[in-house]
C-alpha cells in the first residue's frame, strides 16, 4: 500500500512557505493596488484584482501545508506543483494569445512572476521527491 502522507523536509517546508509568502504578498498587492497597477502595467484592472483575490486563499492553503506538524498529504503537494505549473503556463499564454496588450513593464511583470512561480514548482517537486525518498534512505 502506498503511503498518502509524507514527512516534510526542511526544504519542502521552505519551498511551500516561500510560495505562500510570495503568493500572499502578490495577492495583496494586486487586489489592493489593481487600480494603480493597471495604468502602470497596461493590464486590465479587473484581471489584476481577480488574480490577486485568487492568490489569497491559495497562499493560505500553501501556508497551512507548510506549517503542518504531522504528515503532509502527498496529493496536496502535487496539486500545489500542478497549480503553479498551470499558473505559469497561463501567464505566458495570456501574453502570447490573450486579449490583453500590456506595455513593456506589464510584459516584464507577467514574465517575471511566471518565472518565480516556475521556480517554486521546481523546488516543490524536487523537495517532494526528496521527502518521498527520505524514509527509504533512512532504512537502508
Amino acid at each position: 500500500m502506498v503511503d498518502t502522507t509524507l514527512h516534510p523536509t526542511p526544504f519542502l517546508r521552505f519551498a511551500l512557505l516561500g510560495d505562500a509568502a510570495a503568493s500572499g504578498a502578490t495577492g495583496l498587492l494586486l487586489a489592493a493596488g489593481a487600480g494603480s497597477l493597471a495604468g502602470l502595467l497596461g493590464l486590465p484592472e479587473g484581471l489584476l484584482r481577480v488574480a490577486g483575490l485568487v492568490l489569497l486563499p491559495y497562499a493560505a492553503f500553501v501556508a497551512w501545508l507548510g506549517t503542518r506538524k504531522g504528515g503532509v498529504p502527498r496529493i496536496a503537494v502535487r496539486a500545489v506543483v500542478a497549480i503553479n505549473l498551470l499558473w505559469a503556463l497561463d501567464s505566458v499564454l495570456l501574453l502570447a494569445a490573450g486579449p490583453v496588450a500590456p506595455n513593456g513593464l506589464g510584459i516584464a511583470f507577467v514574465l517575471a512572476q511566471a518565472l518565480v512561480v516556475m521556480g517554486f514548482a521546481a523546488m516543490q517537486w524536487t523537495a517532494l521527491r526528496g521527502a518521498a525518498a527520505a524514509p527509504a534512505r533512512a532504512i537502508a
